[in-house]
């Protein structure tokens, strides 16, 4: 086969219309093949050709025969040394870091590790047995496609409304899916679903890693799957188990025909991305890809002992950042995500790991350094999941200007709050009015709070509100797994005791954490599903659940159909008005031309609160949002004008007559909503009148919405 030395430049395979350019870094390595396969399960490969060029640590050789669709990989020779931190073994058939598409997934076997299975010496032995015939190969791909104009769609944080959701099982049911297409990056863009978003109203969703990953062999053993895919293997790499086209890297144009639809549907794309660590574990896992390539430079290893590995992320490994390699493999493939792939934006799983620069959590590392410099990756949505499992991982409020972060402040305390706790006003005004406290000290905005009740590590609502217990028997490992925080909570020790008033009480929790979430100043995040009660049976860990536990009953759309319609409400409301969807922090005083302050906090009785009652352990409270004093202007530089809404909260077990205020005579007050009565039920009190300074009968454990008229 004709060879000719090739660029550096770009890292990967890159087909330029009359041949194919390979590049690999590494920068421990004596000698790289490359390795060229007929097809997928291919043991021996047809073309083994050495790799003699070398240019700044990257290897690389230019291919002009070879077309997209070859199938690919590398064999890296050097020392196999783990207790100096290398791990070379040419008999394993590696995954390129860069490839864009791989065949299928890894096929466990014994093949896959670089030592012998059941050696006394452990991984300090060496196994020569080919895993060819068991490694996704790399797919050489042809990048074009016609996006007919299609753009990033930047939509202002402060209107955005993130639904956090799986590909594969939001569609996995559904009637109106085409069954082929289920689960699929296809099926997420069929006319149903586009149509269910849209009715809703978000604005965008947050997929769950898509980038291809490991299937861990303890799972596959008990006949699991890791379903949330937090084992990345290959960063630029569309995961081939959710695409309805599997053959010659069709993964790829259809994940692409997938954004350009649901951009024109007016919904962004977030990608959950896991580059923390990767599926390869700890010094006994497999030899995939990383390791086998350059040990030393991608991971992050102890340092007096680098056979071993630091562990920020609980997964085994911790990817080395600091090495400038690795940095850019991360940075290229976040711009290979925006430019090539048109995603709208990030949210990063245990980003603490990525901003250590030693052991410490640096907000000035260098990741963060060059996202800032950065001309494209600066310009989209950045989130950040602020912590890890390390020492002084917990950073929530601690990330740079630029980056917004899941607020695990308020999902602690609104639960805490609806749950009954006293004490907690205090905290509450800070989550309600957007967390100033956390991160209106850097300079932020409320639109740095990513406001979340549920997520998909944990409960969902409809369980959070009913089980007292995890349920995750089904996981395997004896119930032992998963968070049991916010447990024992859901209907309190003064709470009803009959089936219908606890089945009424459930409900009503459900509509006040959604009432709280989307109403609440920063960007909401719906948990998928839990519009529509969706269940996992308690269980607060389904990762490892590929089935009906995880998987949407589109069902719910007709049982539980006052419940979507009462978040429709919501997402209308906090379109609708820009006193709930503010850009800046409250300031607590008066704007120019308002008749009140732009905030205000009521006891029950009708006045602002003293000092003194903020600490009295109270559980109800109201909050006057006025709409003539929001101190914000439009594009056009008008004036932005609202109307002036009360908010009452009532955590309380029993009810409350809270008077509603009045700063004049003649205040009126509309109900909007009232979490003690169904949507249907709400239609009777809605529109109805109350004078300020006569009391509302606040019922326990109750949101709810006035409107000033």
């Amino acid at each position: 086969m004709k060879m000719w030395p090739g660029r550096p430049y770009p890292l990967g395979a890159t087909w330029d219309g009359q041949g194919v350019n390979f590049a690999l870094f590494s920068e421990n390595a004596t000698n790289v093949d490359l390795c060229l396969f007929s097809h997928e399960l291919q043991e021996q490969e047809t073309h083994r050709i050495r790799i003699e060029e070398r240019t700044d640590q990257v290897w690389h050789v230019y291919l002009p025969e070879v077309r997209p669709g070859q199938f690919y990989g590398y064999r890296v020779h050097g020392p196999y040394a783990p207790e100096e931190g290398h791990r070379f073994n040419p008999s394993k058939l590696l995954i390129d870091p860069y490839a864009k598409a791989l065949t299928g997934v890894v096929k466990w076997s014994e093949a896959m590790f670089g030592y012998r299975i059941g050696d006394a010496r452990e991984d300090l032995s060496y196994d020569e047995k080919n895993n060819a015939a068991n490694i996704p190969k790399g797919i050489v791909i042809d990048q074009a496609f016609t996006w007919s104009g299609d753009r990033l769609l930047d939509v202002p944080w402060e209107q955005t409304i993130i639904y956090e959701v799986h590909v594969k099982g939001l569609t996995m049911r559904h009637p109106d899916v085409p069954e082929p297409l289920r689960g699929t990056y296809a099926g997420l863009a069929t006319p149903p679903i586009i149509e269910y978003f849209q009715s809703l109203g978000v604005t965008a969703i947050e997929l769950l890693p898509i980038h291809h990953f490991v299937n861990d062999n303890f799972l596959q053993e008990r006949g699991l799957t890791n379903y949330w895919g937090y084992n990345s293997i290959g960063f630029f790499a569309p995961d081939i188990r959710y695409s309805a086209y599997k053959d010659l890297g069709r993964k790829v144009y259809e994940f692409k025909t997938m954004v350009k639809t649901l951009h024109s549907a007016g919904i962004e794309v977030i990608l959950d991305v896991v580059y923390n660590h990767t599926g390869e574990g700890n010094h006994l896992g497999p030899t995939l890809s990383f390791r086998g390539i350059d040990n030393a430079s991608y991971y992050r290893l102890v340092p007096d002992t680098p056979r071993y590995y630091m562990d920020y992320t609980g997964c085994g490994n911790t990817l080395n950042v600091r090495h400038p390699r690795t940095l850019q493999l991360i940075m290229d493939s976040l711009r290979y995500w925006v430019c090539e792939m048109h995603v709208d934006g990030f949210r990063f799983d245990l980003a603490s790991a990525l901003a250590r620069e030693l052991h410490d959590v640096d907000r000035l590392s260098a990741f963060f350094d060059i996202i800032h410099q950065d001309p494209v990756l600066s310009q989209v949505k950045l989130i950040a999941e602020p912590w890890d499992l390390g020492e002084g991982g917990y950073q929530v409020g601690n990330f740079p200007p630029g980056w917004a972060e899941w607020n695990g402040k308020y999902r602690d305390d609104i639960r805490r709050y609806w749950k009954g706790d006293g004490g907690l006003l205090g905290e509450m005004a800070h989550r309600l009015s957007g967390s100033s406290d956390l991160y209106g000290a850097s300079g932020r905005q409320p639109y740095a709070s990513i406001n979340f009740v549920t997520a998909h590590d944990g409960f969902t609502l409809h369980d959070l509100v009913s089980y007292n217990h995890k349920h995750n028997d089904a996981n395997g490992e004896e119930n032992r797994d998963g968070s049991d925080d916010n447990l024992s909570w859901n209907c309190g020790v003064e709470g009803p005791t009959d089936d219908a008033a606890i089945y009424e009480l459930r409900e009503k929790q459900k509509r006040n954490f959604l009432a709280t979430l989307l109403l609440s100043q920063g960007v909401p995040m719906i948990c998928g599903g839990d519009e529509l009660g969706r269940t996992q049976g308690g269980n607060n860990n389904a990762y490892c659940q590929d089935n009906e536990i995880s998987w949407y009953d589109w069902n719910l759309l007709t049982s539980e159909h006052q419940l979507y319609e009462f978040t429709r409400l919501l997402i209308h409301l906090k379109k609708s008005h820009p006193v709930f969807r503010r850009r800046r922090f409250f300031q607590g005083r008066r704007i120019r031309g308002s008749e009140v302050k732009d905030l205000a906090w009521f006891g029950a009785h009708g006045k602002e609160m003293t000092d003194e009652e903020w600490g009295m352990g109270f559980r109800t409270i109201g909050i006057r949002l006025a709409g003539d004093a929001i101190g914000e202007k439009d594009v056009r530089g008008q004036a932005i004008v609202d109307d002036t809404f009360l908010v009452l909260l009532n955590a309380h077990h029993e009810d409350v007559l809270f008077t509603l205020p009045a700063h004049k005579k003649g205040i009126r007050w509309e109900i909007v909503f009232d979490t003690s009565f169904s949507l249907t039920q709400q239609s009777r009190k809605r529109r109805k009148l109350i004078k300020g300074g006569y009391p509302y009968a606040l019922g326990s454990r109750t949101f709810v919405l006035l409107r000033k008229r």
